[in-house]
């Protein structure tokens, strides 16, 4: 027996055995729908009073015939026919409607999302009589793929409008319809194909739209959400990916099924065909449910922040340490995620210790990943206590040690570069590096100081992630100073700084003595400059690729651990040489330990007063 589907509920069995013949018509390809089939959809639709569609196979068959309701038609999950690069689905859906309307957003999204051959409305009468019947089908775009903001305030200003992803032909007169849809067809699969041929994607991992929503009632909204969306946007290059778009949409509260609603996610759905786009990447973190759903409702991959940002660490882990930290976030983020796999998980096991009651495999995908995560976690507890030691070995060596925190891209790695002589990887890009770097400065009389970069910080730093970096971020717990380096160039320092001393609380870090190092002077005005030491006068301005700039920072330096070397000056001869043959043996209590920079001062004797004085000359010898 045919299968219908859609809103069958309430069928009279005349309307049942009026749809189930619909399926004996035969439509040949270069006939959008013949004048039988028409009729046929026509009669259904005047019996049920609703909307009723057949999609259509290119072989001629009549694959599904789908019910709705007055207004709308719901179709059923096709699958994935013929949907590569450049092919369309091999369907065409030629459906009713009952009021003489237009195609609807519906129709077109349907079009474009599931890659239908074409669609067709059959517009009928008042008596139910087909009158016209308008079409539309996929066309590549051609216009201009510059990125756009579209904020939505009211549900209605759209800035930067581009070419359509489809066409649309008609109404035309029933009888008048005239088109070879099987050389349509192959004309426009042929054009498909050679653009995704020819078009260049320069991102290892393709193209994506990126999408920040906010509440509108709050304060500054829009500010926030450009520079929240301006620094995904520099997640998303990090990360590998081509941003092809821009959507920022302001709503008085945030859709809990679909974060955008409905109508708008539909207005990014035909963008992304416009762009090629395979992926949205959402500016928030979305909960399981939320994911499914725009999944489900976009065929497109739907990432997160949290997952974007997990896959930067992943991409930037180096050591043992940063690997298992990584693999332990993406797994607790995974977890509460693994019911919305597909259903091939949900089978149960067979053979022996698969009898009884069994267990299914998502729920053995659960407790092996449970158990991983009992595992890293024990293996990051070791390493832990290993740093640990470590660090109680440095402290015993009397060594200040002095830890350049703040946020991401604020040119840590390059100041330590700078000031240590190292070669630590410094890029222009968010979490550059991961790893914990320790170097040694030494200044005059023999005196040195440990200098340690760590992990950037960042807005909404995943609490996954936050836990399992926990550890290092405590590397710093043990320092006597903290460098905390900000970018002034950056317009929105100001939340930068304030997120870097929030993570510092969360920390217990906020204690420590602290220096507010501006960074790249050399992309800022000089009043502009002079007015940010103002506001911190403890504060020192350096560009972190210049030498000459970083006399003042030395000389503070200098002055702040002035204490804590004449500490380390009583340290009895017998105990520091005990400790000097735990270095030589160990060989890890500078991890990576490359060769340090030495700081020219005054000859022997020279008081502390004199070493800060002599730092502000340290690169002009």
């Amino acid at each position: 027996m045919p299968t219908l589907y859609g809103n069958t509920t309430g069928l009279s069995p005349l309307a049942t055995k009026t749809l189930e013949r619909i399926y004996r018509r035969k439509v040949p390809l270069g006939s959008i729908a013949t004048p039988e089939l028409i009729k046929a959809l026509a009669e259904a639709s005047h019996e049920t009073g609703r909307q009723v569609g057949a999609l259509v196979h290119r072989s001629g068959e009549i694959d599904y015939v789908v019910v709705g309701d007055a207004t709308r038609l719901m179709l059923p999950d096709i699958g994935r026919l013929r949907a590569a690069q450049g092919r369309f689905r091999a369907l065409r859906l030629v459906h009713t409607h009952l009021f003489n309307e237009p195609l609807t957003r519906d129709d077109l999204v349907d079009l474009v999302r599931l890659r239908l051959d074409l669609v067709a409305a059959v517009q009928l009468s008042p008596q139910g009589e087909p009158r016209t019947l308008q079409y539309a089908y996929n066309v590549p775009v051609h216009g201009k793929e510059a990125v756009t903001v579209t904020v939505d305030d009211e549900g209605g200003d759209d800035r930067g409008k581009a070419e359509l992803p489809y066409r649309t032909v008609g109404p035309v007169a029933v009888g008048r319809l005239d088109v070879d849809f099987g050389a349509l067809i192959q004309a426009l699969e042929d054009e498909f194909a050679k653009r995704s041929r020819t078009r260049s994607v320069a991102a290892k991992d393709g193209r994506a739209i990126l999408v920040h929503v906010a509440e509108k009632a709050k304060a500054g909204a829009l500010a926030r959400a450009e520079e929240s969306l301006r620094e995904l946007t520099d997640l998303a290059g990090t990360a590998g990916v081509d941003v092809a778009d821009r959507v920022l949409q302001l709503r008085d509260r945030i859709d809990p099924r679909l974060v955008l609603g409905k109508g708008k996610l539909d207005e990014v759905v035909l963008r992304a065909s416009e762009l090629d786009a395979e992926t949205l990447v959402f500016d928030r973190d979305l909960t399981p449910s939320q994911a499914s759903a725009i999944a489900k409702h976009t065929d497109l991959k739907v990432l997160d922040r949290t997952q974007l940002i997990l896959d930067i660490f992943a991409q930037r882990a180096e050591s043992s340490d940063g690997k298992l930290q990584v693999e332990l976030a993406q797994l607790k983020y995974t977890l509460p995620r693994l019911g919305q796999k597909d259903d091939s998980l949900s089978r149960l096991t067979g053979g022996i210790g698969g009898r009884g009651p069994g267990e299914t495999k998502l729920e053995i995908g659960r407790r092996r990943a449970k158990e991983r995560v009992s595992f890293l976690e024990a293996q990051l507890k070791r390493l832990s206590r290993q740093r640990e030691q470590r660090r109680r070995r440095r402290a015993r060596l009397g060594v200040p040690v002095v830890s350049i925190v703040g946020y991401t891209n604020a040119g840590k790695s390059t100041l330590l570069n700078t000031l240590t002589g190292a070669d630590v990887l410094a890029e222009n890009k968010l979490f550059a590096t991961l790893d914990t770097r320790s170097r040694r400065l030494r200044f005059p009389e023999e005196r040195e100081v440990v200098i340690t970069d760590t992990v950037g910080f960042i807005r909404e730093l995943p609490k996954d992630l936050f836990a399992a970096f926990r550890a290092t971020f405590e590397e710093a717990a043990d320092a006597d100073l903290l460098l905390h380096v900000v970018d002034a160039s950056d317009p929105a320092r100001d939340q930068h700084i304030e997120t870097t001393e929030a993570l510092l609380t969360e920390l217990d870090l906020i204690g420590i003595p602290r220096v507010v190092v501006f960074n790249k002077a050399d992309l800022i005005a000089p009043e502009e400059g002079r007015r940010l030491l103002l506001g911190h006068p403890d504060a020192v301005l350096l560009s972190a690729t210049d030498r000459e700039t970083t006399r003042e920072l030395l000389t503070k330096l200098a002055d702040r651990l002035k204490s804590r070397w004449e500490e380390a000056a009583m340290v009895p001869a017998y105990e520091a040489e005990t400790e000097g043959g735990e270095l030589e043996e160990d060989g890890g209590l500078f991890d990576g330990e490359a060769e340090s920079m030495t700081v020219l001062g005054p000859p022997s004797g020279a008081g502390a007063e004199a070493i800060s004085a002599r730092a502000r000359g340290t690169f002009g010898a």
